[in-house]
């Protein structure tokens, strides 16, 4: 008998091991924006809860789930964990923890080409559930950086140029070690750098260190970005003459 076709939930960046034999369902990566899905989590969670656990909180308690996977190593955060127990005391849908120690590199071709960067951020995280090989050019000498996690909002993607440099916990992300702290921490000299985390990350800490460090703009946004925000970074890139 076929198989049923499973709807299965994931959360940061599991085990290549765990997810590859879950593709051939449907598989949903819960951090990410899906259209249509109603916020239940505002009273569920503290108001001191960043957007993207919100998010995965919202979507699980949506979409009807069958499985959920979730990374609750050091390459998430003690909110992702924490959140665990919520969710399964929520739902009645198996829970698999996973913790991934990955060290074998896959690398960053995207983070690294010179395609617009809300196109770059978009592979990276189609690749979760699609890997598939591209021919990509890289740009050795990027007008820009941005350092952080994947933004709630990626309308601030729009404002950097294309081939601009994709560092920190999404760079990770693409290499499949989310928990490699060395390779989070790099950013290139003289590259201006935008050090970017949601509201309430404790990402900030360390994305404020380095934007003092490396003369950056560190950055937080609780969901839609803001006509500050926005004024901020084209005034950064303009100030640093990424732009003319």
């Amino acid at each position: 008998m076929r198989e049923r076709r499973r709807k299965i939930g994931f959360v940061g960046c599991p085990p290549e091991e765990v997810l590859a034999p879950r593709r051939k369902h449907e598989l949903i990566d819960l951090d990410n924006l899906i259209e249509g899905v109603p916020s239940r989590s505002e009273s569920l969670l503290p108001s001191t809860t960043c957007r993207i656990i919100r998010r995965v909180l919202d979507n699980a308690l949506a979409l009807e789930l069958d499985e959920i996977v979730v990374d609750e190593g050091m390459g998430k955060c003690d909110s992702a964990r924490g959140l665990v127990e919520v969710l399964a005391g929520l739902l009645d849908v198996p829970i698999v923890r996973t913790r991934n120690d990955n060290r074998d590199g896959a690398g960053t071709p995207i983070c690294d080409c010179d395609l617009p960067l809300w196109q770059k951020m978009e592979l990276i995280l189609e690749g979760l559930v699609s890997p598939r090989a591209m021919n990509l050019k890289p740009q050795p000498r990027p007008r820009a950086a941005i350092w952080g996690v994947p933004a709630a909002d990626f309308a601030i993607y729009r404002l950097f140029p294309d081939s601009t440099k994709i560092l920190g916990w999404t760079r990770c992300l693409e290499n499949r070690t989310p928990d490699n702290w060395e390779l989070e921490m790099y950013v290139p000299e003289g590259v201006p750098t935008v050090f970017f985390a949601q509201t309430f990350c404790p990402k900030n800490a360390v994305a404020q260190h380095l934007a003092r460090k490396h003369n950056g703009l560190h950055l937080d946004v609780d969901g839609v970005m803001s006509q500050p925000v926005r004024a901020k970074i084209e005034a950064f890139l303009r100030f640093r003459k990424v732009w003319d």
